[in-house]
């Protein structure tokens, strides 16, 4: 894809959805932290399923450690992984309360210190909750990268960087949301949405099905 394509890329999707938002639901940056967390191998469906039952009731790292681990369990246990899910945000809780007054820090490197917090949920609460233009390279990413010709890469790491330094900067803030949202409803994994796809013209993926 050069770089023409890609601006007209990016201002297609803008024109189509200016301010993309999280399909995640959350009212505080730690709710936005726990539900990334959860969410990994699962659906946003369920995960909000689940935090619509926990977040009433524990939504800060203090309610949560209150809870405790047999009663987190019991309102995320329609989640895949839950147990182990359960404890890292334990932890995580733990570690919110002991070094960051209960606060969700603003620094990857403390982010990326908290117990099943790797660097694509790190990246998510930076670009999502404090609006650093970071890129969160998951399935739906890391499929358009390469089958668009966007920023082609073996792993998530090299797409991430390709990205970033592929996509104009006046996209970078919400760029990651348009790309998520694009292959999870058009550019789907088995059956890509070619005939239904706005920026097809963009795209180096042959041959095109409707």
């Amino acid at each position: 894809m050069k770089r023409a394509q890609i601006e007209t890329f990016f201002a297609t999707l803008q024109a189509a959805n200016p301010t993309p938002v999280t399909e995640l639901e959350y009212a505080s940056v730690f709710e936005l932290l726990a539900a990334v967390l959860l969410s990994a191998q699962a659906t946003d469906v369920g995960v909000n399923k689940a935090t619509r039952q926990l977040f009433p009731v524990a939504n800060t790292p203090q309610k949560i450690l209150d809870l405790g681990l047999a009663g987190l369990e019991d309102h995320i246990k329609t989640i895949g992984l839950y147990r182990s899910k359960a404890k890292h945000l334990m932890a995580t809780c733990q570690i919110l309360v002991d070094q960051h007054a209960g606060q969700v820090p603003q620094s990857r490197e403390a982010l990326e210190a908290l117990p099943g917090v790797g660097r694509k949920t790190a990246n998510v609460v930076l670009n999502v909750a404090f609006g650093q233009p970071t890129m969160a390279v998951d399935t739906h990413i890391f499929r358009l990268g390469n089958r668009t010709g966007l920023a082609p890469g073996k792993t998530p790491l090299e797409v991430e960087k390709k990205l970033l330094k592929r996509i104009p900067a006046p996209y970078l803030v919400h760029a990651h949301h348009w790309l998520i949202l694009h292959g999870r409803y058009i550019c789907k994994a088995r059956t890509p949405l070619c005939g239904q796809c706005a920026v097809a013209a963009c795209c180096d993926f042959k041959p095109k099905t409707p």
